[in-house]
């Protein structure tokens, strides 16, 4: 009983730190530039310069509207604009392409706080948005060529805030603040029990044992056996999960900054999970009923991001 207060407490101890002193501040500062540049009306002016490179890619603008706010915000933010295409008749090729792009990016509120990690923010996003790209062209020309392409007149017009005044920039701010907080604290929870679940079995030698086991065959395709607990528990449980035990690796010494920065920051740094999968197929029926093909678009995407980070490491 003592060994497993003693590792709940560890486990507590380490997600807070990890919550509130490395994600927090991290995402209040991104969260409330983004917000700030979206009620300036600066992201209305890129979004729409961009359109016109993204439709032959299966992007609309609001499929570019989507990546900066994966990108920057955080994987959940573009539930909102997958909705928004839903409602707004978007065609059920153009939402498959759109969900293959932000299921193949790097979500902001697992990449900037593993930036202050050893993450090398710069290359990760170059490879997000060259995966996202193929992701979404993979998925527009090959896996959803067969989806309904008819859309109705879509109103790609962004509804947000605007911040004309001293006090609508302060109330942008406020908004953002209280977001970036609630990622925080949303992400505790998942955080704890995975730290607890990996602190266990590393007591009980566990995990130890696993390793070497698996260590031959993923030596053999030339994988980094130190990968194997954090991609479980990031299909499992989450990219805020993941960040967690990479964290605790980093610690300990079981994984390093070259780790880090290698495949498995394709691998590992993307919302591709049970968890982030249910949360944006929430954004509506029609986007629920394209997962398949955007799913298999986004491992395409992964696949060259993965190479990407490989030829850099």
């Amino acid at each position: 009983m003592d060994l497993l207060i003693d590792v709940i407490l560890r486990a507590g101890r380490s997600a807070v730190e990890l919550s509130f002193f490395i994600l927090l501040p991290v995402m209040i500062v991104m969260v409330s530039l983004m917000r700030l540049l979206e009620a300036r009306g600066v992201l209305d002016w890129v979004v729409a310069r961009i359109t016109p490179a993204l439709r032959p890619l299966g992007l609309t603008g609001l499929g570019g509207f989507a990546a900066l706010q994966i990108n920057f915000v955080s994987f959940a933010a573009p539930v909102a604009t997958l909705a928004m295409m839903d409602q707004r008749g978007a065609s059920s090729r153009h939402l498959a392409a759109t969900l293959a792009m932000v299921l193949a990016m790097a979500q902001a509120n697992v990449s900037m706080p593993m930036a202050a990690m050893g993450l090398q923010f710069g290359p990760l996003l170059a490879w997000s948005v060259v995966g996202g790209l193929v992701a979404a062209a993979a998925t527009y020309y090959i896996f959803g060529r067969g989806l309904s392409n008819t859309e109705e007149s879509v109103d790609e017009t962004l509804h947000h805030p605007v911040a004309e005044s001293a006090k609508g920039v302060l109330d942008v701010i406020n908004r953002a603040g209280a977001e970036a907080f609630k990622i925080a604290v949303g992400a505790l929870p998942m955080l704890v029990l995975s730290l607890t679940v990996v602190l266990a079995l590393r007591r009980l030698g566990a995990l130890d044992l696993l390793t070497r086991l698996l260590a031959p065959a993923l030596l053999a395709i030339g994988a980094d056996p130190a990968l194997l607990l954090p991609t479980l528990t990031k299909f499992l449980a989450g990219g805020t999960a993941m960040m967690g035990v990479m964290d605790e690796m980093l610690r300990a010494g079981t994984a390093s900054i070259a780790t880090l920065n290698g495949a498995s920051a394709g691998l590992l740094v993307h919302p591709l999970d049970i968890p982030g999968v249910a949360v944006l197929l929430s954004a509506g029926r029609r986007v629920a009923a394209v997962w398949r093909p955007a799913a298999l678009g986004a491992l395409v995407g992964l696949a060259v991001r993965m190479g990407g980070h490989m030829l850099l490491a």
